[in-house]
């Protein structure tokens, strides 16, 4: 039973009904909170499916906005996306970042960091192409609290099999809680450290709603369930529909914590 399991990013389509739509959601608070003034120069590493960069061109009114990212199929989802908005989209590693020391005066990363193993070059990276007072800004989802739809997912899953829950954690959601957090930001030399948390409401029309995405097979969640043997993935589906607070319409209320996290670079 899924012993060995990896994953890889590759299609938007896939993503966006999984996790890309509460995304949106968590993005528009991100930057409420963050409170920037506009006209100024943005980088948003590992812009995915261009949920964060699209919410940075609405509310933001930057001079400059660029987003990059590892995977191509994401990248062509952001490009249509975001066509007819001014950005620079493209490939590249967050580990090295393809830009000048204080090029940007925003930096901003949206549930990307702890998928990255060095995760702390990352973030001194990010900090690296930040301007004199200029701030990095992160969030992460809460994959172990209270970012329902994933952890009553593993719930279920460890439930039928302890080792999931051992997965969970090699996917570094451990690390999604403010004191790591906390660490990761003060370690690349940031100031005025700031953490907060973001709820916005799941709500799931069905169970299908909920479950169908975990079939797309390329997040971890998703690559765990499709790793299974047909009748394990038949068990933790009925675990699923039966612990799942289901409503009279058939409807399903859960609720999406994230973690964010903002520094001022020295």
């Amino acid at each position: 039973m899924a012993e060995n399991v990896q994953f890889r990013w590759a299609s938007g389509g896939l993503y966006e009904p999984y996790a890309g739509r509460w995304s949106r959601m968590v993005a528009r608070e991100f930057l409420v909170w963050l409170n920037a003034p506009p006209a100024l120069d943005w980088l948003d590493v590992g812009c995915g499916t261009g949920a964060l960069t699209e919410a940075i061109a609405e509310r933001c009114a930057p001079r400059r906005l660029a987003g990059i990212d590892a995977s191509e199929g994401f990248l062509d989802f952001a490009r249509q996306r975001l066509e007819g908005i001014a950005v620079e989209l493209g490939r590249a590693d967050a580990l090295k970042l393809p830009y000048a020391a204080a090029e940007f005066d925003r930096i901003a990363s949206g549930l990307m960091v702890n998928f990255v193993p060095d995760r702390e070059r990352v973030v001194e990276e990010m900090a690296r192409v930040a301007r004199p007072d200029g701030e990095v800004a992160l969030y992460v989802w809460d994959y172990t609290g209270r970012m329902e739809m994933m952890r009553r997912f593993w719930d279920a899953a460890a439930a039928l099999n302890p080792h999931a829950r051992e997965l969970q954690d090699n996917w570094h959601a451990v690390f999604c809680q403010p004191e790591p957090l906390y660490r990761l930001m003060e370690g690349a030399g940031l100031t005025h450290i700031e953490i907060r948390a973001i709820d916005v409401p799941t709500v799931f029309r069905d169970f299908d709603d909920y479950w169908t995405p975990f079939l797309g097979g390329q997040s971890p969640a998703p690559v765990y369930c499709m790793t299974l043997r047909e009748d394990d993935r038949s068990a933790l589906r009925e675990r699923l529909r039966e612990t799942l607070p289901t409503q009279s319409d058939g409807s399903i209320h859960l609720s999406a914590r994230a973690w964010a996290a903002r520094g001022r670079r020295r």
